[in-house]
């Protein structure tokens, strides 16, 4: 009689400098210059992985954060960086946010089968189009390309990025000393890919990589995104603050993947949460106060009325979000950050300065203000009632808040059997359950290099 192994929880440390909350570098245990400090991030790579966190979660965009005036603006590149903490670390997945607007199939293919063979098949890839003006600003465009056509050049690089992976037949390399043979050359395939954004002939001159491919992540939540992600991701990475909303994304993403053809269970549905940790919801709602109290208003006000795609004129920080902003005008940037945005300011009934206030530990992520038991049981909740598969967890400061979800909330999880005691695996892949994909080229169908 088979049995079907219990779902567990999958968990990622979503790593940034001294914490999430914009905040968190003026705690007066806050390192300020975390930002570079090589060290500051392989201690927070042993700790996750001492946990047996899934993986390392790394956001990145190719423009300066702000102005630097109110919060640190610049990061370490995430592929040089998780290459550095996989020499620091050997089991834990390194995930690492890389624009497809402004990069090229080739280049990035070979970087992400670089990081996965370096690694040992950990390596992933948040894959995203860059919704930001600066960032286009820095590549020579006047102006970012539009959304729909910032996904239909992503779903070309996809395409293109694949089939240079599967380059590469495992088979390839056979090493023969005797006979003087290194490769055989059937097994490397050259497919001369001549579409609207890219031409590449391939093969990559990177083995196919331990995983066949880098995991795919994707974090785009507007329909274009979704629709995206139901094509190509296996991993999604979400923001929602209410159950019901998360709930809703979750079945909605998991019917686009049916209808797209592949199997709902091998995409893996992580929204973010903002823990703050108390032995009493009074100490937790202390510490959450102390971080709010250490905002500049002037920075949330520029973040805010960045991602309304408006000058921070328009806004009054004591009277809610003006009528322009209510009518979801269709935006080139984070549609679907916007939309969230509205949405709590109109259910809470915010003003500009309340929802600044809301945002600052997550920009728009799930905040659970409590104790390790409610913050378990409400992980739980949303684990078992088909809202998620997991979480990125994102401590508002850093390292403690780290420190704190292991010391006093996994426990609770591993007690209801929902979160793993050890490794069972030394992949991405397998941390996830994730099968390798299938290698698209054959010697006997695809042209062999000569």
């Amino acid at each position: 009689m088979s049995t079907t192994a219990p779902r567990r929880l999958h968990l990622n440390a979503f790593l940034m400098e001294a914490g999430h909350h914009e905040a968190s570098w003026r705690l007066p245990d806050g390192n300020a210059r975390a930002d570079f400090d090589l060290k500051h991030w392989i201690e927070l790579a042993r700790l996750a992985e001492s946990a047996k966190f899934d993986a390392l979660f790394l956001a990145d965009g190719p423009a300066l954060n702000g102005t630097g005036e109110f919060r640190p603006p610049g990061q370490l590149e995430p592929l040089t960086l998780l290459t550095a903490l996989s020499q620091a670390t050997s089991r834990i997945g390194l995930i690492a946010t890389v624009s497809s607007t402004y990069n090229d199939p080739y280049n990035l293919a070979r970087r992400l089968a670089s990081v996965d063979h370096v690694s040992g098949g950990r390596a992933g890839w948040n894959i995203v189009t860059s919704a930001g003006a600066a960032e286009a600003a820095n590549f020579g465009l006047a102006d970012r390309p539009g959304h729909a056509q910032r996904y239909a050049r992503a779903d070309e690089f996809l395409q293109v990025t694949k089939a240079l992976w599967d380059s590469w037949e495992s088979e390839a390399v056979v090493a023969d000393k005797a006979a003087g043979r290194y490769a055989d050359p059937a097994r490397l395939h050259r497919f001369d890919h001549r579409g609207r954004h890219f031409t590449v002939a391939g093969p990559l001159n990177v083995e196919r990589p331990p995983q066949g491919h880098p995991l795919l992540v994707q974090a785009g939540s507007s329909e274009d995104g979704k629709d995206f992600a139901a094509r190509h991701a296996e991993a999604i990475f979400t923001a929602h603050r209410t159950y019901e909303r998360a709930a809703d994304f979750y079945r909605d993403i998991k019917a686009r993947t049916a209808a797209a053809g592949r199997d709902p269970d091998n995409v893996i549905v992580l929204p973010g949460i903002v823990p703050y940790l108390g032995s009493t919801e009074a100490e937790a709602r202390a510490i959450a106060t102390e971080l709010d109290e250490l905002r500049v208003p002037e920075y949330g006000l520029r973040q805010v009325a960045a991602i309304f795609e408006t000058d921070p004129s328009a806004l009054e920080l004591d009277r809610p979000l003006p009528d322009f902003i209510l009518a979801r005008p269709k935006l080139e940037g984070s549609q679907s950050r916007a939309d969230l945005f509205v949405e709590l300011a109109v259910r809470e009934q915010l003003t500009v300065r309340q929802l600044i206030s809301r945002i600052g530990g997550g920009r728009g992520h799930f905040e659970l203000v409590g104790t390790p038991d409610q913050v378990a049981d409400t992980i739980t909740a949303w684990f078992e009632g088909g809202a998620a598969d997991g979480f990125n967890i994102m401590a508002p400061a850093l390292p403690s808040g780290l420190e704190a979800f292991i010391e006093h909330v996994l426990p609770i999880l591993r007690g209801k059997g929902l979160f793993r005691e050890e490794y069972e695996g030394a992949t991405l892949r397998e941390h996830y359950g994730l099968p390798v994909p299938a290698n698209q080229f054959h010697s006997s169908t695809a042209a062999a290099i000569a």
